[in-house]
């Protein structure tokens, strides 16, 4: 198996097998009768006395997570989001249906790269960090203190991809992008107390405010090229918006039928990051090749507005777009009056009034901006830069960039928390890369 897969010769040949896999068609044998081995040792974490204000940065392709104090923007340390690597590849090369998903998601997800954080969040002490690793199918809680592993959990199917936390941060919602579900784990233990079911690849997952609902989508096989293919390869691609505590689905949009209606059928149907206003009456979703994104009125249950941005690389192919994304990643103010976008494929992040649609372009700052998060004092954006390694802080009110960051290896998600104090300042003789 490991020279069929590294052999040159047989490259094209390991593609297909990946691609028959990856769509879902029977496999060679059952993942779970592999699991034998998985003999991890729960430290079950420590507590944390004093806590720290910070910024997490997740470097997916590095497994590193740069922690960054979130009043001077000062770099603080950094957070191993792979401890256990050497076992859970060791594991992976023990199971010919896991190693053909892990090099799957390298070669059609990962631009050629393994992906080990895709997203994170602090739980409400400062205590664990909970970590979705995409190439390991799990979800992680770190203890900060030590390092170690407090608990483990296995995503159905073969790969983890965006989460969210509950307002009262006892819960996180992660999207099993294989399995087609979405599992809801307990902060503090890594049990599930449910799951729902999604569509094709499971993706945005974002809390009401009153933590009653779940706004969910699912963005169908982004990894191939066709979009409105008429045999349907792309899979099921819905907007859904869940009760959190029966998981009940209480709304299924089909985005296909409500773009036509809007006389936008030439858009895609597949919903990428999302914002909303504060009082969640209009969403603002970004979609697969759109460069920008359209207003929903969840009132009305329909597509009110089309924002149109810059496409500042007009002659590059579709084909070409990393996983579908002309844009990826957008944030709202908590006034609900400027959105800050990221314009993924051509290189800006744009500040654009709700009210008109008119935007600000920011152009020559770094490269690739892969996600958008508001700070949470409302007033700031913060961008990361997958292409070149860093975070910005945009300020709404003047549109100007106020601070920039070095951190690791393609970052992407970018999330508020907390550490322990006691952490901080063990990190003084650190010497950061």
């Amino acid at each position: 198996m490991l020279q069929i897969l590294h052999a040159g010769g047989g490259s094209r040949l390991v593609k297909v097998l990946m691609l028959i896999v990856a769509l879902g068609l029977p496999m060679l044998a059952s993942a779970s009768w592999w699991n034998w081995w998985d003999d991890e040792e729960e430290t079950g974490g420590s507590t944390a006395q004093g806590a720290r204000d910070v910024i997490f940065v997740g470097n997916n392709w590095e497994g590193m997570i740069d922690v960054i104090d979130m009043a001077s923007h000062e770099r603080l340390g950094r957070i191993n989001g792979i401890p256990d690597k050497q076992k859970r590849v060791t594991q992976i090369y023990l199971n010919p249906v896991t190693l053909l998903f892990y090099e799957a998601i390298k070669v059609f997800i990962g631009e050629g790269h393994h992906q080990y954080v895709d997203d994170m969040y602090s739980s409400n002490d400062g205590r664990l960090l909970i970590v979705s690793r995409p190439s390991f199918a799990d979800v992680v809680a770190i203890d900060i203190a030590s390092g170690d592993i407090a608990w483990r959990f296995a995503v159905e199917g073969y790969r983890s991809d965006h989460m969210a936390i509950s307002p009262d941060g006892s819960q996180v919602a992660v999207s099993a992008s294989t399995g087609k579900v979405v599992h809801i784990l307990d902060v503090q233990t890594g049990t599930e107390v449910g799951q729902f079911p999604s569509g094709n690849s499971p993706h945005e997952n974002v809390y009401s405010e009153d933590g009653e609902r779940i706004y969910h989508a699912s963005i169908g096989h982004v990894f191939l090229p066709l979009d409105r293919d008429p045999i349907k390869l792309k899979g099921e691609r819905v907007f859904q918006v869940v009760d959190a505590a029966s998981l009940d689905i209480l709304k299924k949009i089909d985005m296909k039928v409500k773009l036509e209606e809007a006389g936008l059928a030439n858009l895609s149907p597949a919903v990428r990051p999302m914002a909303h206003t504060p009082d969640e009456r209009f969403f603002y979703f970004q979609l697969s090749f759109l460069h920008g994104f359209i207003e929903y009125d969840m009132q009305e249950d329909r597509i009110t507005r089309l924002a149109e941005l810059p496409n500042l690389v007009p002659d590059m192919p579709i084909e070409k777009y990393v996983n579908d994304s002309a844009h990826h990643g957008i944030a709202m103010n908590d006034a609900g009056d400027t959105l800050c976008v990221a314009g993924t494929m051509s290189d800006y992040v744009a500040l654009v009034e709700r009210g008109t649609f008119e935007y600000q372009i920011h152009t020559g700052v770094g490269e690739k901006p892969y996600w958008v998060t508001t700070s949470q004092d409302g007033e700031h954006c913060y961008i990361s830069w997958s292409g070149t390694d860093q975070m910005s802080v945009f300020n709404y009110a003047s549109g100007q960039e106020v601070a920039r960051v070095d951190v690791g290896d393609h970052p992407q998600r970018i999330r508020e928390g907390s550490v322990p104090e006691a952490w901080v300042e063990d990190q003084g003789s650190l010497f950061l890369p």
